[in-house]
């Protein structure tokens, strides 16, 4: 598995308020992209998530845009009218991540856009296997592109990384913020797609993934923590969680529960 590089030539515009400020932009390739910023927010943990998100829900066979490994260089930015906006583009030179621009998507919105029970429960399981606490009815991170269904933005998935200590705990949560997600209610196959689901993150499959990750992200400042062993936990997260999803679908079940009491 590998992304492709490209540079970033023009910032378009910001996207949204919020401490993160993904942008807008335009690499050499010609095409759009959205920026997920390293300088921002959570930093380099954040593009990790989204990384690893967004892969392995494309290994499950859902739509996600592609990710776009992005540069930019010391010069990018000086020319930005906007403080906050030239202070986040300075403290992200070097390596970021993009996703491909989906021209004329639009939101999605639970009261319009119908989804089915299978692909509602495949997504109630990537997140509650991802612990991705940003899928819920406030901010869906759900487009509408040509009557299709596509996910963005995992970077408030594997919440763990940001203490880094007892991450085996997490790897046997429940999850018990999946009540809040927007498809639960649709989500009633959850057993169901389980199998088949597993079959495709098969272990060697998640390290590939992880094996995305690059070093130029895993410079944390924690002393006697290697490339290697960060990697390493993640692959071990992940792959404890899929052979215990079990955990995971009867929370949601449970959860499934308490909305049609």
């Amino acid at each position: 598995m590998e992304l492709r590089m490209e540079n970033v030539t023009r910032y378009i515009m910001p996207l949204r308020e919020g401490g993160s400020l993904p942008a807008l932009a335009e690499a050499g390739d010609g095409f759009k992209y959205v920026v997920k910023f390293r300088g921002a927010g959570h930093g380099t943990k954040a593009l990790i998530a989204e990384l690893i998100g967004g892969e392995v829900a494309r290994v499950l066979g859902l739509r996600v845009p592609e990710l776009v490994f992005l540069q930019l260089d010391e010069a990018f930015g000086q020319a930005e009218g906007d403080e906050e906006i030239q202070d986040l583009l300075k403290a992200s030179r070097g390596l970021n991540l993009g996703l491909h621009f989906l021209s004329g998507a639009l939101a999605f919105d639970p009261t319009v856009n119908a989804v089915d029970a299978e692909l509602a429960s495949k997504i109630v399981w990537l997140d509650a296997l991802l612990t991705n606490i940003d899928r819920t009815i406030r901010n869906t991170n759900l487009l509408m592109w040509y009557k299709e269904l596509w996910l963005i933005d995992h970077g408030s998935s594997l919440y763990f990384h940001y203490s880094w200590t007892n991450w085996q705990k997490h790897a046997f949560g429940p999850f018990a913020e999946v009540k809040n997600h927007v498809l639960l209610p649709q989500a009633s196959l959850l057993t169901e797609v389980d199998a088949g689901l597993k079959a495709l993150l098969t272990p060697g499959k998640i390290r590939e993934i992880v094996g995305l990750i690059p070093d130029d992200w895993l410079n944390w400042n924690d002393p006697g923590i290697s490339n290697e062993e960060i990697r390493d936990t993640y692959a071990r997260f992940l792959t404890e969680r899929v052979a215990h999803s079990d955990i995971f679908i009867k929370e949601a079940q449970h959860a499934r529960g308490e909305i049609f009491v």
